[in-house]
């Protein structure tokens, strides 16, 4: 399956896998390092992903004059 094609929830959902797979300790070190590649490709996607869904998520607030607006959304790092 491509990157782009692969859903944040499916790409969660791997990684989730790929993480149990490695802490059970059971693979052979070439395929540790298969997965956790993987893993490293999937962490990546997810992030984009979340943060092109942070770009477009605005907050609406209350003015004091009761008015609402709009104003974009800033998360932790910004």
């Amino acid at each position: 399956m491509k990157e782009k094609e692969l859903k944040f929830e499916d790409a969660v959902k791997r990684l989730e896998k790929i993480v149990a797979e490695l802490e059970d300790g059971n693979l052979s070190l070439d395929d540790s390092l298969k997965k956790y590649e993987e893993g490293v490709m999937l962490s990546r996607l997810c992030s984009k992903k979340l943060n092109e869904a942070q770009k477009k998520i605005q907050v609406l607030s209350k003015k004091a004059s009761g008015e609402f607006e709009t104003s974009d959304f800033k998360g932790d790092d910004e």
